[in-house]
């Protein structure tokens, strides 16, 4: 399980020009569910995502984490995390767990980060997205599951 995640001031995802999801201000959340991966990739992602420090405390250093600030979560399933690009032009996405395994971890991932008790939006799962993300930094930080366990 990959995740691409982005400190942002604010961000907002839509569907056939209708916004579906917002924060203002914390993190956003590209993930990526590769197929094997289980509800404990979907927990440790969790826990380093919000217990990431990635946000400046009072000297500006890299101190806090969204947990520390309060900071809202915009979860958005993305399976071209999952690319392999290392042949050809065109890439496969063969990593790519199948939708339904995909939907149900993604779901079961929504519902840690809620359990979080921070402000959670989402986008809608195997739909075609627009969002638009006021990157804050930049900040942009990759996590894989599978750097814990492999």
């Amino acid at each position: 399980m990959k995740a691409l995640i982005q400190r942002v001031g604010r961000a907002s995802v839509s569907v056939a020009g209708k916004e579906v999801g917002r924060v203002e201000g914390g993190l956003v959340v590209f993930l990526g569910v590769a197929g094997g991966d289980t509800e404990r990739d979907a927990q440790y992602l969790m826990q380093k995502i919000i217990n990431l420090r990635i946000f400046a405390d009072a000297e500006g250093k890299f101190n806090l984490s969204a947990l520390d600030i309060s900071g809202e979560l915009l979860l958005v399933s993305q399976f071209t995390l999952l690319a392999d690009t290392r042949k050809g032009r065109r890439p496969s996405f063969i990593e790519a767990a199948p939708p339904e395994q995909a939907e149900e971890l993604f779901n079961y991932f929504v519902g840690l980060a809620r359990e979080s008790g921070l402000k959670v939006a989402t986008g809608q799962f195997q739909q075609y997205m627009q969002v638009e993300i006021h990157n804050d930094g930049p900040v942009t930080v990759m996590l894989d599951s599978r750097d814990k366990f492999g």
